[in-house]
């Protein structure tokens, strides 16, 4: 099975792309399954009803988040209504699920979240959290797809390591910087440090620049709005022997509006 992976949605501009040119892209890339990261879907921070809906009509099947989830009130409502995941280590009481469990022509897909900890809130520990999901997942789901949404590197290369041979892809978000790390770890599982973003690269992290610029200058409280210049998608590409869950290969993928 072929899945793309889309690195995190930055607000509008990012869905206006998607709407436009997932389709052609999910074509090229032969991707019988799509996901994204929606954490900043919603004028850059969680998601609303409207904007998730916008992105599952562009082509995205299951949509995983992050720190800002729960940041729109809305984002309850989508968590209980359509395939948007939330953190699994946020707990048993969040609103939500931290996996959700699609099948694809006889295929089950699990797709997990989970938050890493290191310069970020305080939640639970998504080793722990994973480990005791495992083996559910396993008896459920042919192919196991973790989104790790984390800050620190070493927390995410750990996680890969951690859930090495027992998951079919472990990919990092939240950074939306792209790495060039792509891996098959122990010959089975699939990972990078950080898939990057949808959205503006005129910008720092998909935020106007001279906004961002006059924080670091002034230390002043500073409004940020979303930038629109030099859109791209980010994403990679998984390609997974369905019956044993097994990575076969991961590449990294990107369409500039500008190309």
């Amino acid at each position: 099975m072929r899945i793309l992976f889309i690195g995190d949605i930055v607000g509008k501009p990012a869905r206006k792309l998607l709407a436009k040119e997932l389709g052609p892209l999910k074509e090229r890339a032969k991707a019988e399954l799509v996901i994204a990261n929606a954490e900043n879907a919603a004028g850059g921070s969680s998601v609303t009803l409207d904007t998730a809906k916008e992105i599952f009509q562009s082509g995205v099947d299951i949509l995983t988040s992050g720190d800002h989830i729960y940041k729109k009130k809305e984002a309850r409502k989508v968590l209980e209504d359509m395939p948007l995941v939330r953190p699994l280590n946020y707990g048993d009481l969040a609103s939500g699920s931290g996996y959700v469990i699609k099948q694809i022509e006889g295929v089950k897909v699990a797709v997990v979240n989970l938050l890493g900890r290191v310069f970020m809130n305080p939640v639970d520990c998504p080793f722990k959290a994973i480990r005791d999901v495992l083996p559910e997942l396993k008896r459920e789901a042919d192919i196991i797809i973790v989104d790790m949404h984390a800050e620190a590197t070493s927390e995410k290369v750990a996680m890969g390591y951690y859930l090495g041979g027992k998951v079919s892809a472990v990919i990092g978000t939240h950074t939306h910087i792209p790495t060039a790390d792509e891996r098959i770890i122990d010959g089975f599982t699939a990972y990078i440090t950080d898939v990057g973003m949808t959205g503006s690269f005129d910008s720092v992290l998909g935020r106007r620049k001279e906004q961002i610029i006059e924080r670091f200058v002034t230390n002043m409280p500073v409004r940020f709005e979303l930038a629109e210049g030099g859109l791209r998608i980010q994403g990679v590409v998984l390609d997974i022997e369905q019956n044993q869950g097994r990575a076969i290969s991961i590449e990294r993928i990107e369409y500039r509006q500008d190309d």
